[in-house]
């Protein structure tokens, strides 16, 4: 193992601790995966039915997207993960990370008859314009056509919204899909608490959605230093989920 996969490793390690602390997980049902390569072809995931909250670094599953066959084993990851993230690898390079959560609050907001992410404050604005929407939920991801159409409706967005289901959030690096993760939830919790006074939403004008959007883009190094804190935070209250330098030698 090289110093790069066992960086990446770490990475990934410390988006499933952090999703168990805050709660974004949904039992063992949900995945993340995050690319090797920038075209896809290896990537890591975590095992099947493994815990959130106890996923370390050596315990993700290195596979191929090229291959044909679903991996088997005890630790094979879940057919429904397989199908649709090695589908996305190998078709999406920009995807290098995945992320796919049932959190509570986007879950609930994808749930609506119309689940758009209105742009009411400056965390639903973040997303404005980059989020697509699966409004027909057809059952598990099982089916072998699921994956292609999914591709198709995401096109060049981020994030997903999977009705009756949950979210997938796509990005360059971990520390960008999970900042995207977090604030989507945080987006969805303040348009349930919003409208959850029975009191009128006001919506941002189109130009203030739009410049806000453009500028959370634009603002360097945020990702990055949020998910600093959370690496710094994980070394110093659970540093066992991370590989040792002398095993990333």
């Amino acid at each position: 193992m090289n110093i790069l996969e066992a960086r990446l490793r770490n990475d990934l390690a410390v988006a499933f601790r952090w999703t168990a602390r805050l709660g974004l997980h949904e039992a063992t049902a949900n995945h993340f995966s995050l690319a090797l390569d920038e075209q896809g072809d290896r990537f890591l995931m975590n095992p099947n039915t493994a815990h959130f909250s106890q996923i370390k670094a050596r315990d993700l599953l290195l596979l191929s997207s090229a291959s044909n066959e679903a991996p088997r084993g005890p630790d094979a990851p879940d057919r429904t993960a397989w199908e649709l993230h090695s589908y996305l690898h190998r078709n999406i390079p920009r995807a290098q990370c995945i992320l796919h959560t049932h959190m509570p609050y986007a879950t609930a907001w994808s749930c609506l008859e119309d689940p758009e992410i209105l742009p009411i404050c400056q965390n639903s604005a973040r997303f404005y314009g980059n989020v697509a929407y699966d409004k027909d939920y057809g059952g598990m991801f099982v089916d072998s056509e699921e994956p292609a159409r999914v591709a198709e409706l995401l096109g060049d967005k981020d994030v997903m919204l999977l009705g009756g289901h949950g979210v997938m959030v796509v990005g360059p690096s971990v520390a960008h899909a999970f900042d995207t993760l977090y604030h989507l939830e945080r987006a969805c919790m303040n348009l349930v608490l919003a409208h959850s006074t029975g009191k009128q939403v006001k919506r941002l004008p189109h130009e203030v959605a739009a410049k806000t959007a453009r500028q959370c883009r634009e603002y360097q190094g945020f990702s990055e230093g949020h998910f600093r804190a959370l690496v710094s935070i994980l070394d110093k209250e659970d540093p066992g989920y991370r590989l040792q330098p002398a095993v990333a030698a």
